[in-house]
């Protein structure tokens, strides 16, 4: 598995971490979000979707589940888990229709998805910190290490 680690300083550097990735991720990726309410994983996301060209707002999907958004070539969903009270509800959600090979799929609190979610490429983490945040993103398929390739770059 690969790993990168950064710190961040404030939601400001959340966003161009955001960004970092979004230079970095295509279509065809199944991206975790992980960490406690409150740590940047939506702010990640705007950061990301306004470095793909979305110009208008980015809300939590914490009350709609499901946000899609169309910012340049292919589709984005981002997906939030936190209020399923079970796995099962992903197939009402029609969650198999989002992971296709031409959108990237960004799911936050993907425990609660456990045992229906298929492995992701990448997962991200994130961690309060006395100063700022703490980013960890993890990968270990094939498409995950080419992304943390680029954004060892990129850094």
């Amino acid at each position: 598995m690969s790993c990168v680690d950064v710190q961040l300083a404030d939601s400001e550097a959340t966003r161009a971490w955001g960004a970092r990735l979004a230079a970095c991720c295509g279509p065809g990726l199944l991206v975790f979000l992980s960490g406690e309410l409150g740590a940047g994983k939506t702010t990640l996301v705007r950061g990301l979707l306004r470095a793909l060209g979305h110009t208008g707002a980015v809300k939590s999907p914490t009350y709609t589940l499901i946000e899609s958004y169309q910012p340049g070539d292919f589709p984005v969903h981002h997906l939030d888990l936190y209020r399923l009270a079970d796995a099962e509800e992903l197939e009402w959600l029609g969650y198999r229709d989002l992971l296709t090979p031409d959108a990237l799929c960004l799911i936050e609190w993907p425990q609660h998805g456990a045992g229906i979610l298929p492995s992701a490429d990448l997962h991200l983490t994130l961690w309060h910190q006395p100063e700022g945040r703490r980013l960890r993103i993890e990968g270990s398929t094939e498409k995950a290490r080419a992304v943390l390739r680029r954004l060892q770059k990129h850094y």
